[in-house]
């Protein structure tokens, strides 16, 4: 037989996160105050933030021990399964060895319980009552409402107007774990009631829900804000999936040539290549690819420079590849992907290099879906899609090359309560969408200049 899956033993789940900024050619500018302009400091954050996760937010350790309670929660679905894709590799006649680690074995059933732990886990350690965050398609808000029910903590969800209507299912599972969750932009906060006099009718955006979250956070002392993607710490929380990868990957004596992941925030492809970037850093021959739509296309169109992380200017500047903090992205079904900027550390990997960036459309992301759905039999979610999208076409070149290469991905999520989206596309309901190189430079302008 075929080895198709590569297990790793609880005892093999990562006891450190890699903290890829003890590596990194050339580190991040540094935040800076949305009223001073000046770097902010630990105090800056902590109305909002424990101070533990400040610490990991600026450190450059290279290692960060996991805390004994994190671990035991990560072993309810850690180590996740290396699969090696051998159905897809042969309706494509590819040459290329396809693996892909699923993170779809979470509860939540995506990456996102990775970050969700620990921060849940610092919060309450600092006596913390409650977390207020933001979510676009649901992934992040599920996985904070499950981190939230296992340790003690109330949480209130603001998600995106267009993904509470197209995902309620998402909502349900946030509201089973206990979680309380308003359509944002929301009548609850000053930037939410803002935003609808604006526009009455307006679909929300991540860069708005966060708005609404740090608001929340700020004006309640029992209350701190958790953020699912973006943030140096969360990137770092992530890294279980790569550090796991490479275990495998040993277990198989195989290496990957490429590794693709899909990029909205920055969490799910950070948590893949970081762990391999350090071997890209130090010499090795690897290429990593960040996968957006074109309908919200940070890294291939956007600017590098310093904005505000939400729509409301709440947040501190971070320079990062931008379409500017007031970026309204058109409805399309991968919610989680529709941010206006990126990881800085995402951002200055790509800008030194290290990363690459492709953007696709969303019909051609769906084809590819079904093609994997109808191959190796997971749905996968609209998100996780954009990278299959590019691991397809990346295969196909090695076809065309005649070129044996090792291609690795990251399936974060399964796709069943995005059923929806499955539906309007086989229905013909679907469009692509190429967000206007004007509205993109109509929005860089208003940002102010450093």
């Amino acid at each position: 037989m075929k080895e198709t899956k590569i297990i790793l033993s609880d005892k093999e789940i990562p006891r450190k996160w890699y903290n890829i900024m003890a590596d990194m050619p050339n580190l991040p500018k540094p935040p800076l105050h949305p009223g001073t302009k000046q770097p902010i400091g630990p105090d800056d954050l902590s109305a909002i933030f424990p101070m533990s996760l400040i610490e990991q937010e600026v450190t450059r350790e290279r290692w960060i021990d996991i805390p004994e309670e994190v671990l035991d929660i990560y072993s309810l679905w850690r180590p996740s399964p290396l699969y090696r894709a051998h159905r897809l590799e042969k309706a494509l006649n590819t040459p290329a060895k396809i693996y892909y680690k699923y993170e779809g074995v979470s509860p939540a059933g995506s990456h996102k319980p990775n970050t969700a732990i620990p921060q849940a886990y610092y919060n309450k350690q600092a006596g913390i009552k409650r977390i207020a965050t933001e979510t676009g398609a649901g992934q992040w808000g599920s996985s904070m409402a499950l981190a939230g029910n296992l340790f003690g903590l109330d949480v209130t969800v603001y998600m995106v107007k267009v993904s509470y209507g197209q995902k309620p299912y998402r909502r349900i599972s946030m509201e089973t774990w206990g979680a309380t969750v308003h359509a944002s932009p929301s009548t609850f906060t000053q930037s939410g009631r803002k935003a609808l006099e604006a526009d009455p009718d307006n679909p929300g955006s991540l860069g708005l829900a966060i708005s609404e979250a740090v608001e929340d956070a700020a004006t309640h002392n029992d209350t701190n804000y958790a953020l699912g993607s973006v943030l140096n710490h969360v990137c770092m929380h992530q890294t279980v999936i790569g550090l796991e990868a490479k275990k495998q990957f040993e277990l198989v004596n195989d290496y990957p040539d490429i590794i693709i992941g899909c990029c909205g925030g920055g969490s799910n492809l950070a948590g893949i290549s970081f762990p391999f970037l350090q071997d890209k850093i130090n010499g090795r021959d690897l290429r990593v690819i960040a996968v957006e739509p074109s309908s919200c296309p940070t890294l291939t169109k956007g600017e590098f420079r310093y904005d505000y992380g939400d729509v409301a200017g709440l947040t501190p500047f971070l320079m990062m590849y931008t379409l500017g903090h007031d970026f309204i992205p058109p409805g399309i079904h991968a919610g989680g992907l529709r941010y206006h900027a990126d990881s800085p550390l995402v951002c200055q990997l790509y800008h030194d290099g290290l990363m690459e960036a492709k953007a696709y459309h969303q019909m051609g992301v769906f084809e590819a879906a079904l093609q994997f759905a109808r191959t190796e039999a997971i749905i996968p979610a609209p998100e996780t899609a954009h990278a299959i999208r590019g691991v397809i076409d990346e295969a196909l070149l090695c076809k065309e090359e005649g070129k044996k290469k090792t291609i690795l991905f990251n399936l974060s999520g399964h796709g069943y309560l995005d059923l929806q989206a499955y539906a309007d596309y086989m229905d013909g309901k679907l469009s692509d969408y190429e967000y206007p190189d004007e509205k993109i430079k109509e929005a860089l302008s208003r940002l102010p200049v450093f």
